[in-house]
């Protein structure tokens, strides 16, 4: 049912688009149920807070008429409804124009700002995670940051939406940050300069030529088909011994996305199902299509900043047992918003349901937990300098001094040229301790595993 009310699956954190015609049906059907019942029915008099109203009108006229400062009618109803949305949870909101319209742009993998995740809390901006090469990665911003200015002005008292909008700009523009971080005594402070933000949900590499890396940083409508096709390049390659699927960072996105996702590991099972108080909110995600990859290990990467979609992902590889998951606990956000227009130009973004991993795990709060804990920390190559009888002063010669000579330049010829040829991802593995640990698992299991040959007829 709900899928028949979907205007298009555009949302970060797994929003859910409906379409006006339908909304503005179903609440005049209300409406008119409530007038023809209001006299004859308790029940219905008792859902409708009278007194209530009353009360808000009298507060409403008092501010109209005694504020020190004159506010217009429609700021007055704007920040009620405001407030209103804003108490029940951090993701139910009331969107105006801009605020639809910003909605809409971080979907779609192109804008314009610092590039960062962000949610509230205790009244100022967490940052959920940066987006991978953007400016606020580059500068060091990390998940967890709790955002305590910008440009000078405090957060606190500022709604999510005006904060975002400040940290928006024209490309090229500066911004100053004040940052508090977990184990620092004393503020951070970034400048950072605003550009356009282009996201690219799909990065693959191969890791020593038998390890697939794919790096998702968000869902995107597109994300699920871009990764096939990464799949399906690597599918006749029986040099590949196995997978990571790097989630890590990722805040999630496009619900369907990480349907296909997951549908693309499994042949079948529930992928994941959503509750509510609505009907229309219960709904069950199966898997549809022949998995690409049935014999192929996983190892999924997650930590704190793996969020929504991410998790979905994780939560139903891992009860399919159909992945290794690695990493630290992921972000805990188990719900979905529901986009509701009430008018041309305005929206309300409600929170109607919450997710559940196929084994009816609720993700809200608590996150998917690793199969195998790594904290991250920096791998760093040993910089020992070892010495040979050739270094030493006053070492024999070899009587074949000339051969050996040339044997030993060819040596150095060959090694500058295996230095040359050597892959950015060996420099990578080194740097992200998370990583090496995923891929010196996967070794693990290829070494365990049975070799495949390229050609039953290859003669020895």
């Amino acid at each position: 049912m709900l899928r028949k009310h979907l205007l298009r699956p555009l949302i970060a954190s797994a929003v859910i688009f409906m379409p006006l015609s339908g909304i503005a049906e179903e609440t005049a059907v209300d409406i008119t149920e409530d007038q023809s019942a209001i006299e004859s029915s308790p029940q219905i008099q008792q859902e409708l807070p009278l007194q209530d109203l009353r009360t808000f009108t009298e507060i409403f006229e008092r501010i109209r008429s005694s504020y020190v400062e004159e506010v217009d009618d429609q700021t007055l109803f704007n920040n009620a409804i405001k407030g209103m949305l804003n108490s029940l949870d951090p993701h139910s909101a009331y969107l105006q124009e801009d605020d639809f319209s910003d909605l809409q742009e971080n979907t779609s993998g192109k804008f314009g700002g610092l590039g960062i995740e962000v949610g509230m809390e205790n009244g100022l901006v967490r940052v959920i995670t940066p987006i991978d090469d953007t400016p606020a990665q580059r500068a060091g911003i990390r998940a967890g940051d709790l955002i305590v200015s910008l440009d000078g002005e405090p957060v606190m008292g500022l709604s999510l939406s005006d904060a975002v909008e400040l940290m928006r700009g024209e490309p090229g523009t500066p911004i100053s940050l004040e940052v508090r971080r977990k184990g620092e005594a004393e503020l951070l402070s970034f400048t950072i300069e605003r550009a356009e933000i282009k996201v690219a949900s799909v990065r693959t590499e191969m890791l020593d030529g038998e390890i697939g890396y794919v790096r998702l940083t968000q869902f995107q409508e597109n994300t699920g088909s871009e990764l096939q096709e990464a799949l399906r390049a690597w599918q006749n390659d029986t040099d590949l011994n196995g997978v990571i699927l790097d989630m890590r960072n990722n805040p999630g996105g496009v619900l369907q996305a990480a349907v296909v996702v997951v549908d693309t590991f499994i042949s079948e099972g529930l992928i994941v199902y959503t509750e509510g108080r609505s009907p229309m909110s219960d709904v069950r995600y199966e898997a549809r299509s022949d998995t690409l990859m049935p014999d192929i290990p996983i190892v999924v990467l997650i930590n704190g900043g793996s969020a929504s979609a991410s998790e979905i992902v994780a939560g139903a590889l891992q009860d399919h047992s159909r992945a290794v998951i690695v990493g630290t606990q992921s972000f805990g956000k188990g719900s979905v918003q529901t986009v509701l227009p009430v008018s041309e130009t305005a929206a309300v973004k409600l929170t109607t349901a919450r997710y559940f991993t196929p084994d009816g795990r609720s993700i809200q709060a608590q996150g998917i937990v690793p199969d195998i804990v790594v904290e991250q920390s920096e791998v760093t190559p040993s910089e020992q300098q070892y010495y040979k009888e050739s270094d030493l002063p006053g070492h024999l010669e070899n009587p074949d001094s000339k051969a050996a000579s040339e044997s030993n330049v060819e040596s150095k010829n060959n090694a500058k040229n295996d230095a040359k040829n050597e892959n950015k991802s060996d420099d990578l593995i080194r740097r992200d301790f998370q990583l090496y640990e995923a891929h010196t698992l996967l070794r693990g299991v290829t070494i365990l595993s049975p070799k495949k040959t390229k050609s039953s007829t290859t003669a020895e």
